[in-house]
């Protein structure tokens, strides 16, 4: 992580957009969530306006199109290529949780496609079983643009927010102890996610009628 804000901070600001956008949407649209997450881009783009680089409105801005454009990119490979795609090397070895995703949509219909978003494997994975279902495009988008908007500005604000407070604890006590304080919150923000999203993944198979894994 560090290696690559130091990297970004050397870019002009045109770059930095460009690269933080591409890392939301490959993400989105090409299943790169296995190796770039669009948390980790959303939140750099915050830090590096916090940091002056950028600026937050347009950040937020390209996150929140970047977003909602590799959604739709995802919609439209998975209605042309089908179920292909659930036959690639990454998601058969995910297989349980593609199951899921899948009684997501089933059940909750467009509203899986906001639920979706905030969940890290589903969301690159629920715009093309989407587009698999045949969902209205407009519907679809509807409530793609919902959880794009709310997603990315919330990720954005959090790498922005994050930043100041560093910058505070920072002048107040040195550097080493705030970065002491912020291993901790980053450690305490990953704990609470990562059972935020177990806790989401075990509610679908709760209702699905108690099928096996």
């Amino acid at each position: 992580m560090h290696s690559i804000t130091d990297w970004l901070r050397g870019l002009s600001g045109p770059v930095v957009y460009a690269v933080i956008g591409g890392m939301v949407f490959t993400e989105d649209a090409l299943f790169f969530s296995f190796f770039i997450p669009g948390e980790t881009a959303a939140v750099l783009g915050g830090f590096l306006a916090h940091q002056g680089r950028v600026s937050l409105g347009w950040m937020v801005l390209v996150v929140v199109c970047a977003a909602v454009l590799g959604d739709s990119a995802g919609y439209e490979i998975g209605r042309h290529l089908g179920p292909a795609i659930l036959r690639t090397r990454p998601l058969r070895r995910h297989a349980k949780q593609v199951d899921t995703a899948q009684d997501l949509i089933r059940r909750r219909g467009p509203a899986a496609v906001f639920v979706g978003r905030f969940i890290a494997f589903f969301r690159p994975l629920v715009p093309s079983l989407a587009g698999m279902s045949r969902m209205p495009y407009r519907r679809f988008l509807f409530y793609n643009a919902l959880g794009g908007l709310a997603w990315g500005v919330g990720f954005t604000l959090l790498g922005y927010f994050a930043g100041a407070a560093y910058t505070r604890v920072e002048g107040t006590v040195g550097r080493v102890a705030a970065i002491a304080i912020a291993g901790l919150v980053a450690v305490a923000l990953l704990v609470w996610y990562l059972r935020r999203h177990r806790s989401r993944r075990r509610e679908p198979s709760d209702d699905g009628g108690g099928r096996k894994p």
